[in-house]
């Protein structure tokens, strides 16, 4: 089967050279191996939790306001448009996308760092490696295996980061980083259009909430040059529209830059092969312009929107969920749903609440947290 109707690159991921799957299965009769990874994410119970899982605003604080679902589409349709236009592999690169969040906790960051607080003593937790366990171990769905059994290129692309003492425990997929080789460049684009897309539409989300204004957008330079370019061909234009009409163009001015810098360094590097990917520096990039912007624009997210009080009262209380939950789980695992205490005999308590804590969507961490500690609530 053709994996794209056109030819990709040489230096492309394909299926004739993959590493294959842990677990051996006849090949797919109407469909690619790439796609046939990408269409067990999405039909994955972890992929659907994303619908209910806090991008920036907690879930019940507006249903237009993105989650880690939207987002996860929002990349994957920057990612495969940019992989098409390199000739790359844009089934992997969906695949890839599609599943880069699945190890999110509920509340965002505040989540996970809250988390990682509490596992600090038991390993520690990281969302990229909880996608990996995610769609190794955790997916129930086939009888011949536990997870998804996915190909060895799209599992060495969600795993982003990884620290040496945790590489060595996973064999071949940990190796590149103790021998500091370069992922695939469809892994490499799925970070850049993770990047893309969060920027974006944490403007769009935060012009819609109003803790953050166009006014004070005008003084960042790659949101105001776009604006103007806007009012010029429309010059009437105002609200969402001018919005919309600004965040798509910045996003297309930044794609483009980004074709035209990775094509420049496939060139410089002398790139001929997949193996030429894995000893070069990364390929992937902005100019040293757009990385300039696209730092400004990230600094004043980070300070306007991400530290605005209303976000942070709103982190705060999301932090003291996962630490009550947490506590309480290890102090009395037998709070836990009975299929975790099992699992929490074999793989240790700590883990497995994590895995249970992670898995939670928004509201029902929530629901969770009232359901132990508030003395009121009945509901089983």
């Amino acid at each position: 089967m053709n994996e794209h109707v056109t030819e990709l690159a040489a230096w492309a991921a394909c299926e004739a050279v993959s590493n294959g799957r842990v677990h051996a299965e006849p090949r797919p009769k109407t469909r690619g191996e790439f796609q046939r990874d990408r269409d067990r994410i999405v039909h994955s119970t972890a992929f659907r939790r994303l619908e209910y899982k806090t991008q920036v605003f907690v879930n019940h604080e507006g249903d237009l306001f993105r989650t880690r679902l939207t987002h996860s589409i929002e990349v994957a349709q920057i990612a495969r448009s940019i992989a098409r236009a390199l000739s790359l592999n844009d089934d992997l690169t969906e695949a890839i996308a599609l599943a880069h969040d699945l190890g999110h906790t509920p509340f965002g960051h505040a989540g996970q760092d809250a988390l990682n607080e509490c596992m600090a003593a038991h390993g520690g937790f990281e969302h990229n490696l909880q996608s990996l366990r995610i769609v190794d171990r955790l997916e129930e769905r086939y009888g011949a295996f536990d997870g998804l059994n996915l190909m060895f290129e799209t599992r060495a692309g969600i795993l982003k980061h990884c620290a040496p003492a945790k590489a060595r425990e996973l064999g071949e997929l940990g190796n590149r980083f103790l021998e500091d080789r370069r992922p695939s460049l469809e892994a490499q684009i799925c970070n850049l259009a993770d990047e893309i897309a969060y920027n974006n539409h944490d403007v769009d989300d935060g012009l819609r909430s109003g803790l953050i204004t166009l006014e004070q957008l005008e003084q960042i330079s790659l949101f105001a040059r776009h604006a103007r370019q806007a009012l010029l061909e429309f010059p009437k234009l105002v609200g969402r529209r001018l919005i919309h009409e600004t965040v798509r163009r910045v996003i297309d001015a930044q794609v483009t830059d980004l074709l035209t810098e990775t094509q420049q360094r496939i060139a410089a590097n002398g790139i001929k092969t997949l193996a030429d990917v894995e000893r070069a520096p990364p390929l992937v990039g902005f100019s040293a312009a757009m990385q300039a912007e696209n730092r400004e624009l990230k600094t004043f997210l980070r300070t306007e929107l991400y530290r605005h009080y209303q976000v942070v009262r709103m982190t705060n209380k999301a932090r003291r969920v996962i630490r009550d939950l947490f506590a309480a789980f290890l102090a009395e695992p037998r709070l836990l749903p009975p299929q975790y205490q099992a699992s929490g005999e074999q793989e240790g308590m700590p883990r497995v609440i994590a895995d249970y804590i992670a898995g939670m969507t928004d509201r029902y961490a929530i629901k969770e947290h009232r359901r132990l500690f508030d003395v009121g609530y009945l509901e089983p």
